[in-house]
């Protein structure tokens, strides 16, 4: 089974609080990190904008991750949150499967 890590950028820590204690609970994710705030700069309806968001990493399987990313939009504030996912290529083995026995195995 594949490891995913998945960021997802919030507006705030209490936002962000909730979306991994969501997702967590629910077996969407194994773990979420909740970081110190960072300071973003990106295009958004063609003007240039700055915003302080909080960003969440997230571990989850490639099998839960249809739920997950459904779970993270209707949880997330944003009209186009960012959700991206990567392929997790090698880690502890010991920790990938502790991953994989916290997550969803199935949709």
């Amino acid at each position: 089974m594949k490891i995913l890590f998945v960021v997802c950028n919030t507006p705030s820590e209490a936002i962000a609080m909730n979306i991994a204690r969501t997702i967590v609970g629910e077996k969407l994710a194994a773990c979420a990190n909740i970081l110190a705030p960072c300071r973003s700069v990106y295009r958004w309806q063609g003007q240039v904008e700055e915003a302080q968001e909080v960003p969440l990493l997230i571990k989850t399987t490639a099998s839960a991750y249809p739920q997950l990313e459904a779970r993270l939009v209707e949880l997330h504030p944003y009209e186009v949150p960012e959700i991206i996912a990567l392929p997790l290529q090698t880690g502890l083995a010991a920790y990938l499967t502790w991953v994989k026995e916290q997550t969803l195995s199935s949709p």
